[in-house]
């Protein structure tokens, strides 16, 4: 990461940083697993939402001036009803929960340390905003998918490396078009949940 700054950005950082996000979006998510036939209204929408809550934070990945990647999170009060829903019908209140959105770097900078540095900073985060836990979703894709890259390796032993554990049952239904397809299909999206502390997060990081 020696060529790679994290940079915090919040309020008019976080703003300014907007179109870069949404153009990162686009890029990373047409790929596996997410084949996410991305839709410009929809992103304006999703961006917009996002960036209202006074909590919300872009970790931004840059090389130089350019934001190569972005990892985000806000409160989960102030994020969007389809997420909350199946955290609420498991038992968890909304109040106490911090989520992390996407996690997005470009192909080029990837196997470097930033996903490690992404959740690591927004822990950070979560911590300075008075958060004891956080949650994130990921999709569930079946095994034999014809779109299945042989190579893919899943990220859910990166996932328990970092302390993260799926929740039993706490299954979301989100739905987007995949990369040439007609029209939406729904996809079920596996939370993850982490208890924190400034005692295990500092142990963590180094």
């Amino acid at each position: 990461m020696a060529d790679i700054r994290l940079r915090r950005l919040q309020g008019a950082l976080l703003q300014g940083a907007l179109d870069n996000l949404a153009s990162l979006r686009l890029t990373v998510f047409r790929e596996w697993p997410y084949l996410y036939d991305g839709d410009a209204i929809y992103e304006r929408d999703y961006i917009t939402k996002f960036a209202a809550s006074q909590g919300a934070v872009i970790i931004g990945a840059f090389e130089g001036d350019q934001m190569v990647g972005a990892a985000t999170g806000a409160p989960l009060k102030d994020h969007f009803d389809d997420f909350a829903a199946p955290l609420v019908a498991a038992g968890y209140r909304v109040e106490d929960l911090f989520y992390f959105g996407e996690s997005v770097l470009l192909q080029a900078f990837r196997g470097r340390g930033i996903g490690v540095g992404f959740f690591a900073e927004r822990e950070r985060a979560a911590l300075d905003a008075g958060f004891d836990r956080v949650v994130f979703c990921s999709v569930i894709r079946p095994s034999d998918h014809p779109m299945r890259p042989q190579d893919h390796v899943p990220l859910d032993s990166f996932w328990h490396r970092r302390g993260y554990r799926p929740m039993q049952g706490v299954i979301g239904q989100f739905s987007w078009r995949d990369n040439g397809n007609p029209g939406e299909t729904q996809k079920p999206m596996q939370f993850w949940i982490k208890e924190i502390s400034n005692k295990n997060h500092f142990k963590t990081i180094g």
